[in-house]
Parts: structure tokens; C-alpha cells; sequence
């Protein structure tokens, strides 16, 4: 077991909150907004950023500018900036517009995917064919996100069969770069994460895996180190910890992009980021969407941010040495 000593071993983090996190806001952050905090989060070292969402305007306006922001960030050298594209429109937009990898996404549950998407599963594989086809053609990687893979609100559990099947058709017939597996509505646990992981690690060891982790239900760093420990190094995880499903109503969102970065870092894991950077970063979201975010990072600081003794320490401590 390595779990609790990372001893300078690499893990990617990777930055949706920018996507996944402001398409569930009502608030509408305004497009130079949208660039400026990409920006500071290319500076604090992340991987990859999902930085928006070329769908319908009418179906999520909060990302209705995503040709605008894809365009107007600084690249910086090492960020694979990413997109998620739900169809080929969507994918010739991010391509025009500088896409560094297509993000495409289907469930692996029949009921989510036709609640969520309007199709069947085998429709839905055939339209990413389809989207993925272009990405070739423009030599653009592509990514499968596979929502579900730890159970449906609706269905319960999705068996580990079905989720590997899929899995094999993105990594063979789609030819997909990567294959990132979704806890949508918070549903893992450890356990079941680390046999998934070591599955796919073992049958797909070119393939990049990412998780995306939900903490709806608490269990977000554990799964976390549940996958590291079976052989995983790359995470989703949204700045300030915003996002959510609206299936899973009232529960918070994805894992915690500074809670992760400060867990990890604590257990000598490496990162790459500027931790001080993304609390910037995160701090400055409320003022961004409104309201609070559940980042317990920007509440409560690093775990060795100190704080002063009460003012009247000196008088203390010589009434107790006088004793």
C-alpha cells in the first residue's frame, strides 16, 4: 500500500470548474470575467482545463460565450486546454475556435443517458463516432467522459461489466486518447473505485484515465485515494467545489480542486501547482456567482496558515507561569 506516503509521485489535476461548475450557475459571468480566471488558472499549474462547453445557447446560456473565451486566454505552454462538444457542430466550433481535445460524454446507464442526452446509448455512441471522425480528420485528441460509471440515481448500481465494455469501444473502435470515469451524482466508494481502476489501468495501460468525483455524499478524497492507490494519476476536480447534477438535487458539487491539491500535497503527493495560486483563484468566485462556495480550503486555510494568539496572550502566559 502506498496510499498515505506519495513520496514525489506525479498526479495530474485537472480543472472543470470553469465548465462543468458555471454551466449549474444562474448567474451569468461575464465573457472577460470567464478569460481572466482560465488565465489564473493556466498560472497555477494545472494540467489541463476544461474551459467550456460548445452547446446550444438556449440550452445552457450561462456558456453561451465559449467561442469568445476559448479565443481570447493565454495559452501557457504544458495546459491541454479543453471542450465539451455534445455533437459535430459543437466539435467544428471548438476546432475553429483552438479546442486542444474534444471532451465527449454519454452514461453508462440506458435511463441517464436518455434522461440527459434524449438517445439510447447505442445512438449516443454513434453520434460521438460521428463527432470524434472530425476530431481525426483535424488531428485533434479526443476524451470520453462515461457519466455513471459508479451507479444511476435512477437505475442503482451499473455493473462493472457494462462500464468495461464501453470503456473497450472508446479505447478501440473510437480511438480515444483518454476515457474519464464519472461519479455524476456522487455514488462511489472506495472500494468499488480502486476495483475499477485497477481494471482499466490493467487492460488499457496507454490509455489516460481520469476520475471525475462527485462529493455529494463526503466520500470525494477517499475515492481519490482509493484510485491513486490502484494505479490512477490523473483527477477532475472544480475550483471552490461548485457544480452538481440536477439528478442528484440539493447535493453539493465536484470534488474541490484547492481541498484535493492541499490533501495530496500534505501526503508528499506532486502536483505541480501553485496551491497559494488557485486559493486566489477560488476566492475569487463568489463574488463571480453570487453566493458562497463550499471550499473548506478558502474558509478554513492550509492546515499550517496560523493564527495569532488572542491579544492578551503575554498577560496569560505570565499569570500562569506566576502560579
Amino acid at each position: 500500500m502506498t496510499l498515505w506516503n506519495g513520496a514525489g509521485r506525479r498526479i495530474y489535476m485537472q480543472e472543470v470548474g470553469t465548465r462543468d461548475g458555471l454551466q449549474a450557475e444562474t448567474a451569468f459571468v461575464p465573457t472577460e470575467d470567464k478569460v481572466a480566471l482560465v488565465d489564473a488558472l493556466s498560472r497555477s499549474g494545472l494540467a489541463k482545463i476544461e474551459v467550456t462547453a460548445f452547446v446550444s445557447p438556449k440550452a445552457i446560456p450561462a456558456l453561451s460565450d465559449a467561442d469568445a473565451v476559448l479565443r481570447g486566454i493565454e495559452r501557457r505552454p504544458g495546459v491541454v486546454y479543453s471542450a465539451l462538444v455534445p455533437n459535430v457542430r459543437g466539435a467544428e466550433r471548438a476546432i475553429e475556435a483552438g479546442a486542444d481535445e474534444l471532451n465527449l460524454v454519454m452514461s453508462a446507464s440506458e435511463t441517464h443517458n436518455l434522461s440527459n442526452l434524449r438517445m439510447t446509448r447505442s445512438q449516443s455512441f454513434n453520434a460521438l463516432s460521428d463527432v470524434a471522425a472530425i476530431a481525426r480528420q483535424a488531428a485533434v485528441p479526443v476524451n470520453i467522459s462515461l457519466s455513471c460509471t459508479f451507479g444511476c440515481p435512477m437505475e442503482g448500481d451499473v455493473a462493472a461489466d457494462t462500464v468495461m465494455d464501453w470503456c473497450s469501444a472508446f479505447a478501440g473502435d473510437l480511438g480515444a486518447r483518454g476515457v474519464t470515469l464519472c461519479d455524476t451524482t456522487g455514488m462511489a466508494y472506495p472500494t468499488q473505485v480502486a476495483a475499477l481502476s485497477k481494471a482499466f489501468r490493467e487492460r488499457w495501460p496507454g490509455t489516460e484515465l481520469t476520475l471525475h468525483f462527485h462529493n455529494t455524499r463526503g466520500l470525494g478524497m477517499a475515492n481519490v485515494l482509493a484510485a491513486i492507490d490502484a494505479g490512477a494519476d490523473r483527477f477532475d476536480a472544480s475550483l471552490g467545489g461548485i457544480g452538481g447534477c440536477p439528478y442528484a438535487p440539493g447535493a453539493s458539487g465536484n470534488v474541490c480542486t484547492e481541498e484535493i491539491v492541499h490533501g495530496l500535497e500534505l501526503m508528499g503527493y506532486d502536483t505541480g501547482v501553485d496551491l497559494g495560486g488557485l486559493i486566489d483563484a477560488s476566492r475569487r468566485l463568489p463574488a463571480l456567482i453570487g453566493h458562497d462556495i463550499p471550499s473548506q480550503i478558502v474558509k478554513a486555510g492550509r492546515r499550517l496558515d496560523l493564527h495569532r494568539p488572542p491579544a492578551d496572550f503575554e498577560a496569560i502566559r505570565e499569570r500562569a507561569h506566576s502560579r
